[in-house]
């Protein structure tokens, strides 16, 4: 999906004298050069990342800096690293299996029908680029890959090859812009911020009136044997990126007297292409660990999830690990697969039966996933399926540039409502007296 890279706005404004970049304040005086421009940081506010537990500021938008993350989960079966996974410089086309039937999911509306079913091939009989295994989380925080700091803004071509920025919805579930220009954009300065992550409750703009992840983002089963789902991704992968992932019926960490359940054999064979959405910089360095985005696998250090089911998701269920650790500590670590199943989905009905993407999402871990608990696979980097990437592109930061105004308030924004912007040039942005009098600009 590749679009037209024009930015002329852009260019024009940064090669102007008039146009410091990189700072919130106008008496900065760094120039700056091309489309790298592009600031999302907010100076010293301190802006978080977003999902996956980040507090950091990712800095300025063809940079990414190292944040923590939250929601790995290790729990019942696992506690230590087993094999290493090899980085994949290339692509894989999946030729060896197939379907010619189209994806059709009941229920819900994360719904892949009218998509062509992806290919695959097997890995269990060699070819994978290495080994890894999947935690599981769902904080519902904006997600690292929203943050323009977090993808390639060198320039416009690059911008659109890495599929923009993942989108980002407010507390009803309505996509919102990942990021505007900032609050206090003065005439002959024009910068850009992320809009703040829900995760974030002690930010301009946080809480329940920020960003948080759309759930229809949630794994959904395309047949007996193949679904698709988003991912946190090792350090180093980078953000728009796919993985196809084959299971070997193992676990993270087995061992002679902790072998696999029922749950991990259940899951052997299966496959998941998932797509990185947000960045892993605290999962294990000694093996490949996709922290796969899952409701009700624990929110782990950050949590904007209570906020947007009405719950404590913290003490009611198990923080890391989430449902079914909750489960496990019911049943024990050795029930028998149905048991574990008709748990999880009992949580799943209790927390999110408002929610159709979430439930759908929680039920699938339960009924597709085999409620496996960390389990083990062999894993390559292969090409986006459509679907994912319809899922995953911001439908509103369609290029590096925009004149979105900020606001501190997202929440009562509506499908369809006006996205108000602001009269910008190379030089900068027209403030008038009511602009300024809304706290959307400052003169000089």
């Amino acid at each position: 999906m590749k679009k037209q890279l024009v930015s002329g706005l852009m260019m024009a404004a940064c090669l102007s004298l008039f146009w410091n970049c990189g700072s919130d304040s106008p008496s900065n005086t760094e120039s700056c050069t091309g489309e790298t421009c592009l600031d999302n940081n907010g100076g010293a506010n301190g802006e978080p990342d977003g999902g996956q537990g980040g507090e950091n500021n990712p800095g300025t938008s063809s940079q990414s800096q190292d944040q923590n993350q939250n929601g790995s989960s290790v729990s019942g079966t696992s506690s230590n690293s087993q094999g290493n996974g090899s980085s994949n410089s290339g692509t894989s086309s999946l030729a060896e299996e197939s379907s010619s039937s189209f994806g059709k999911v009941q229920g819900g509306v994360a719904d892949p029908t009218g998509y062509p079913v992806a290919s695959y091939r097997n890995l269990l009989s060699g070819g994978a680029s290495g080994k890894g295994w999947n935690s599981r989380y769902w904080d519902a925080c904006k997600p690292h890959c929203s943050w323009p700091g977090n993808v390639d803004t060198t320039s416009e071509a690059a911008y659109q090859a890495i599929y923009t920025t993942a989108k980002n919805c407010n507390i009803n579930d309505v996509e919102i812009p990942t990021y505007t220009l900032k609050y206090d954009v003065q005439p002959n300065w024009m910068g850009f911020t992320g809009i703040t992550s829900s995760c974030k409750s002690d930010e301009r703009g946080g809480g329940a009136a920020g960003a948080f992840t759309c759930t229809d983002m949630v794994p959904v089963a395309i047949n007996d044997t193949l679904s698709y789902a988003f991912v946190a991704g090792p350090k180093g992968q980078g953000c728009g990126k796919c993985y196809h992932f084959q299971y070997d019926g193992h676990f993270f960490n087995e061992s002679e007297n902790n072998k696999p359940k029922e749950t991990h054999k259940a899951l052997t064979g299966k496959h998941v292409i998932a797509m990185a959405s947000n960045i892993g910089h605290d999962v294990d360095p000694s093996s490949t660990q996709f922290d796969m985005m899952i409701p009700g696998g624990g929110v782990g250090a950050f949590d904007a999830l209570s906020l947007q089911v009405g719950a404590d998701m913290r003490t009611s269920v198990a923080n890391d690990g989430g449902f079914i650790t909750s489960c496990q500590h019911k049943l024990g670590y050795d029930a028998h697969l149905e048991e574990y199943q008709n748990c999880v989905k009992e949580y799943c009905s209790l927390y999110f039966s408002n929610l159709p993407n979430m439930l759908q999402g929680c039920n699938w871990f339960a009924d597709w996933f085999m409620a496996a608990d960390n389990p083990n696979f062999y894993w390559e980097e292969v090409e986006c399926p459509q679907y994912l990437i319809d899922k995953y592109m911001t439908s509103i930061n369609t290029t590096i540039h925009n004149n979105i105004r900020w606001r501190d308030d997202w929440s009562t924004y509506k499908e369809g409502d006006e996205l108000k912007t602001l009269e910008c040039t190379d030089k900068g942005c027209t403030c008038t007296e009511e602009l300024f009098a809304e706290g959307v600009c400052k003169f000089n």
